[in-house]
């Protein structure tokens, strides 16, 4: 229990009012609080500018009523909406541009275009959820803590319906893109859209984990030999996919690398999923299934 209160602190924010009004910045930043894995949208804020100084914390208290615990170190509520600590497990977790945070909101500093979004969510499954995809295009156009970086498209068939369509879709949203071998290597401060049936993706090491637990991937989908399986939010299957189903999610398999991944169970799916690649499937989304019947946020209910 011990261990999971000390992992419970990656996820949860430490209070304070951040370093005081400076300069204002051009660009603004978005804050979103959801519920359930990004399924319901409580409220949501947008700010036309920043401050030098200004934290997640900072914005966070600007408009929501906050308490904290443990000293005033992590948030306890969010508008009324506590949460349970080691012992309930559900807990407010945030994200800034779709990557979970290690260091606290207080300690967060703002950059113009982020987009902050904390979610009140159950952790029994998976503690850690690394990154997910519900900020598209972020973090692909202005990275992460105001560093961009490249973005390289990899195709297993770069004449390939899917990979065509996961270009324009990224093109679409004001991503620069350029193009690499498919499993080419330097992959640090490289921002990676891996698009591939999973019999090609998952000969690439990171996206093989996909036959993982929630809590080694933080992704509520896995495979299993050719069978994708979509998860409940305790981690079970929920469902087997149907064929023609894709899978958008973002996985960050080292500190310095983020690697989104367009797959599916086969060509039909893996078209399907990047289709997906636009603002209104993805919002607040952890992860995606693009099956025949349309866009399933993940985990299933």
């Amino acid at each position: 229990m011990r261990r999971a209160f000390a992992l419970l602190a990656l996820g949860l924010a430490m209070a304070g009012c951040g370093l005081g009004a400076g300069d204002e910045q051009p660009g603004g930043v978005e804050l979103r609080i959801t519920r359930d894995f990004g399924r319901q949208l409580v409220d949501q804020e947008q700010r036309s500018g920043i401050r030098q100084g200004d934290t997640v914390m900072r914005l966070l208290r600007s408009s929501q009523k906050v308490d904290t615990r443990y000293g005033g170190r992590f948030v306890q509520s969010i508008g009324g909406v506590s949460g349970g600590g080691p012992e309930g497990r559900r807990d407010w977790f945030f994200f800034v541009n779709g990557i979970e945070s290690d260091v606290g909101a207080a300690e967060y500093d703002l950059h113009p275009g982020d987009r902050i979004q904390w979610d009140y969510r159950h952790w029994e499954a998976a503690m850690s959820i690394p990154a997910v995809v519900g900020a598209f295009p972020e973090p692909l156009v202005r990275g992460t803590k105001g560093k961009r970086f490249p973005v390289r498209v990899e195709c297993s068939d770069e004449g390939g319906a899917a990979c065509g369509t996961a270009n324009r879709r990224l093109r679409e949203a004001g991503v620069r893109t350029s193009s690499s071998a498919f499993g080419a290597d330097a992959t640090r401060n490289v921002l990676r859209v891996v698009v591939a049936p999973w019999a090609r993706a998952r000969m690439i090491q990171a996206v093989g984990r996909l036959t993982g637990k929630p809590d080694e991937t933080g992704v509520f989908a896995r495979f299993s030999g050719d069978r994708l399986e979509l998860l409940d939010s305790r981690g079970q299957t929920a469902r087997t996919a149907a064929p023609g189903t894709g899978l958008v999610a973002a996985l960050k398999p080292a500190a310095e690398e983020i690697l989104w991944v367009v797959t599916g169970v086969d060509d039909r799916g893996t078209e399907r999923a990047a289709r997906s690649l636009d603002r209104r499937t993805l919002a607040d989304a952890f992860a995606v299934a693009a099956t025949p019947q349309g866009p399933k946020d993940l985990p299933l209910q």
